[in-house]
């Protein structure tokens, strides 16, 4: 079937090399399949997963690398067989784009786990070509990797959703952290930390937030309406909330010590790790004495994912945002290395990218 998407180039902005510097780049995106939807492009949210594969942090980024795993468009273009959404729909995309739809996760609606799961941006499609994200004018993508946004939900608010929102999101489900009146930790605060504190409160949870960051006390406050905040080097504070809380969610990637937090938790309780310090090393007895678990966890299947944007939609939970211009993506990864940000950066696609 042929398509618009192919007959007029993509306008993205992409890395040419590990500088991680970002320009405009044409590109062309594949046919629209049967399957397939084609996204008119309106916002993406920028991850620190766009600093990490822009600057080959891992070693293995492809150029032309275009970033972007938070995706949010109108459908411009359905294929034959689509049968969940029409021209006009508004759509997101999240982290990944392609499984192989058989193996027990897929079917389970887990397809992030998927061993032959296809990123947004840098993953190898099932035709051998290389993935390229959001920081573009459109794409396509199979329909069962595209999710729905409600028509009352504001397009450039949802983009954090695909990524930040998830992630945070999806072990609070599988841990039972919606329980009102549990009491649950915060590591950082951050774009996947406040989300995090968003939604424990939408959830009737007793929300404590830690940071290292004496500044950031009156946001955590009053801005998101956490109940409670620690400076984690404040030993007193901390030997205070000994055995206090059900659930905590690190979401730092710095490295900290993981046994005063361990300490918080009460018999049974669940830390779920989100962020990705280089090491993670704690004593055994903070596991073993009081029965407690970490967990780790990523982004989240097409179930959580539409459960959550579903969730925001109906319960009003907005991210906190900042919108830019495209062509200031550049300063934007400069500021989130730097965590200067309240709390994701949002590129306005469809007013900016020309």
């Amino acid at each position: 079937m042929s398509s618009a998407g192919v007959k007029e180039d993509c306008l993205g902005w992409a890395a040419r090399d590990p500088s991680g510097f970002l320009s405009p780049y044409r590109f062309s995106r594949r046919a629209v399949g049967s399957d397939d939807i084609l996204i008119r492009i309106t916002h993406c949210g920028v991850c620190y997963a766009d600093v990490a594969w822009t600057r080959n942090v891992q070693g293995h980024s492809k150029y032309p690398l275009v970033p972007g795993h938070e995706i949010v468009g109108i459908v411009k273009e359905v294929g034959s067989s689509v049968q969940r959404f029409k021209v006009g729909d508004h759509v997101g995309v999240g982290t990944y784009v392609n499984s192989c739809r058989e193996c027990e996760y897929c079917n389970d609606g887990l397809e992030v786990q998927c061993d032959k799961m296809v990123l947004t941006f840098d993953g190898i499609d099932a035709d051998g070509t290389v993935t390229k994200g959001g920081y573009s004018s459109h794409i396509v993508v199979h329909e069962r990797y595209c999710f729905r946004i409600p028509e009352n939900y504001p397009m450039h608010l949802a983009a954090p959703l695909l990524c930040a929102g998830i992630t945070v999101y999806a072990p609070m489900m599988r841990y039972k952290m919606n329980q009102p009146g549990k009491s649950l930790g915060v590591i950082g605060l951050g774009g996947l930390g406040h989300m995090a504190v968003k939604f424990g409160k939408a959830f009737g949870l007793k929300v404590t937030v830690f940071s290292t960051s004496i500044s950031k006390k009156e946001e955590a406050l009053s801005l998101l309406g956490a109940d409670h905040f620690v400076i984690s080097s404040d030993q007193e504070r901390m030997k205070a909330m000994v055995k206090s809380l059900d659930f905590i969610i690190d979401t730092a990637s710095g490295d900290h010590p993981f046994d005063p937090y361990m300490s918080l938790l009460k018999t049974g309780g669940v830390l779920a790790l989100v962020g990705f310090p280089s090491e993670v090393k704690f004593s055994p007895a903070s596991l073993n004495l009081s029965m407690r678990s970490v967990s780790g966890s990523i982004t989240g299947g097409t179930k959580d994912t539409q459960e959550m944007i579903d969730l925001c939609a109906a319960q009003k939970i907005y991210p906190k945002i900042e919108v830019i211009p495209i062509d200031y993506a550049n300063e934007a990864l400069e500021r989130l290395i730097k965590r200067d940000v309240k709390y994701r950066f949002v590129i306005d696609i469809e007013n900016s990218l020309k």
